[in-house]
């Protein structure tokens, strides 16, 4: 079966906003600093360099060296009680060299991974920084997952799906969900032992998930675990934002926001450029929450004071600043202020991100000006659909393209209908002579009586409607005649899109390592190419 190259615009299921990014549309162009190609990452690496050697775009009380030194350390804690390749640890050390600079991808701490775009984010990252290091050798790249162990959204992470079946981790979560205990999991391995199997790759997989869920004590080291032993070869770097020494390198940006609130006039200012497209974060007067081990909640002001809600904690102003100085670990971003303490951390070029983030982050180059802070390359992380050799088989013998399956069901029903027919069912012939001939009534009654020029009009409506419904009927005539080989075609669309929608939301990477193993994250690290931009089908 030919590949065809699929074009995320022409996929069918990106949103106006990234489609007219991907398009690079002057109206967006002034929304991004620099679009994701490899002349843009040259002139990215000499402006990231300049600011690294002592000019960080006049923030010298955070320059590069103290920057790195920093993230460093924190990293070397982190990484302490874990064993990795030499790869990441290299990678760690590289990080003290201003030839190194990150290449990120964020996600949240979804149990077991999540869905399959999990893999792809971080695919598309590892891969780029590759791509990166055979165009300018004399620099380094990192790969970065950063972990979103601030989150609190426990219910968007709690699950993963694995043969249709939603296996779930029920109980209450109040805080950030990276220092969530991992008390109960138990029973969510048991279900998972239950529904997975035997063979070589499903005791892989229930070790694995042993090892993460089971062997370690709060989430985030969980999460860390899981995705250094899939991606630690690769010289993936994993980071935990929650953390006390990279809270005081953000310290002067908590303030200002706390007391400017920069980011709530300048997204607020943006937002009309947007206004043809669907906001995706609508800023918060102040986008910082207050966190503790059982607490995330928004901090507001009013009233001269602030306050952090569903608490009685108040500050006054001076209060409130001397705990950012005493304790700015309990200041965490929200969603929006997330990407400024990221690129503040790290020598980041880019960050890759699915649609609904790279929406975002849109919202925010003015922000990041105002802040005097590099506005890094955004890039659409690659999109898979896995497909295995029995399917694209079963396509070939449906005559399918891999275009075809990637149509409205209903438009792939009636397209393949007319296909199948021995005749066309297709009355736009019919229909073009019937307007001829009306034309010639429709001049009459303008001669005559105008007053005729209506029922004219509703003669013509009604014959067009007519044939329109015999057409109709036709086709649905023809679909019970070609039931049992448009049933099959459903059938091979249903496996490939779950539920209508694309396999990479829907499927946990644990249904196809079961049975391709190793396989399946080495095929996907050579498929995968990010800056070409298509919805890449890969068969396994």
């Amino acid at each position: 079966m030919p590949t065809d190259c699929i074009s995320y615009q022409e996929s069918g299921y990106f949103s106006s906003l990234i489609n007219d990014y991907l398009n690079e549309k002057s109206e967006l162009k002034a929304l991004y600093h620099r679009f994701p190609n490899l002349g843009n990452f040259k002139l990215q690496l000499e402006e990231k360099g300049d600011n690294d050697n002592g000019n960080d775009n006049g923030n010298d009380n955070i320059n590069g060296k103290f920057k790195r030194e920093i993230l460093v350390s924190v990293l070397e804690k982190q990484y302490e009680s874990i064993q990795t390749s030499e790869t990441t640890l290299n990678n760690i050390q590289l990080l003290n060299q201003y030839n190194t600079f990150t290449i990120t991808t964020g996600h949240q701490l979804n149990l077991f991974t999540g869905p399959l775009y999990f893999l792809y984010k971080i695919i598309s990252t590892i891969n780029l920084c590759k791509q990166l290091k055979k165009e300018f050798p004399e620099n380094n790249f990192v790969p970065i997952y950063w972990m979103a162990t601030e989150d609190h959204d426990f219910e968007e992470i709690n699950y993963f799906t694995f043969q249709h079946k939603k296996i779930s981790w029920n109980r209450e979560s109040f805080g950030p969900v990276g220092r969530l205990s991992t008390e109960g999991l138990e029973e969510v391995f048991a279900v998972f032992e239950s529904e997975i199997g035997l063979g070589k790759n499903a005791e892989y997989l229930k070790n694995l998930f042993k090892k993460a869920y089971l062997n370690h004590t709060n989430l985030a080291d969980a999460t860390r675990y899981l995705a250094n032993e899939l991606f630690a070869k690769e010289g993936l770097v994993i980071i935990d934002g929650d953390d006390t020494d990279l809270k005081k390198s953000f310290i002067p940006y908590i303030k200002n926001e706390l007391l400017q609130q920069t980011a709530f006039t300048k997204v607020n200012e943006t937002i009309p450029s947007l206004e043809s497209y669907s906001i995706q974060v609508n800023p918060r007067e102040i986008n910082l929450f207050y966190i503790e081990d059982n607490l995330r909640e928004r901090i507001v002001f009013e009233n001269g004071s602030y306050a952090v809600l569903n608490t009685k904690m108040t500050f006054s102003e001076d209060e409130i600043v001397k705990e950012v100085d005493n304790h700015p670990e309990k200041f965490s971003p929200n969603v929006l202020l997330r990407p400024l303490y990221q690129e503040v951390i790290l020598p980041n070029l880019c960050y890759i991100g699915g649609g609904g983030e790279l929406a975002y982050w849109l919202e925010l180059k003015s922000f990041f000006e105002s802040q005097k802070v590099t506005f890094p390359i955004l890039l659409l992380r690659n999109s898979v659909l896995l497909a295995t050799e029995k399917q694209a088989k079963k396509a070939d013998k449906l005559q399918l393209t891999w275009r075809d399956l990637f149509l409205n069901q209903q438009e792939l029903f009636d397209q393949k209908t007319k296909l199948l027919s021995d005749f066309t069912i297709d009355f736009s012939a019919q229909k073009e002579a019937l307007k001829k001939q009306f034309e010639a009534l429709h001049e009459m009654a303008k001669a005559t009586d105008k007053s005729f020029l209506g029922a004219v009009k509703a003669q013509e409506a009604k014959q067009i409607k007519g044939l329109e419904n015999l057409e109709k009927r036709l086709l649905k005539a023809e679909k019970r005649v070609h039931q049992e080989h448009l049933n099959r075609i459903i059938s091979l669309q249903n496996e490939l899109f779950p539920n209508q929608s694309l396999q990479e939301r829907k499927v946990n990477f644990a249904e196809f390592y079961v049975e391709f193993g190793e396989e399946l994250i080495e095929k996907l690290l050579k498929e995968l190419k990010p800056l070409e931009m298509e919805f890449k089908v890969v068969v396994l």
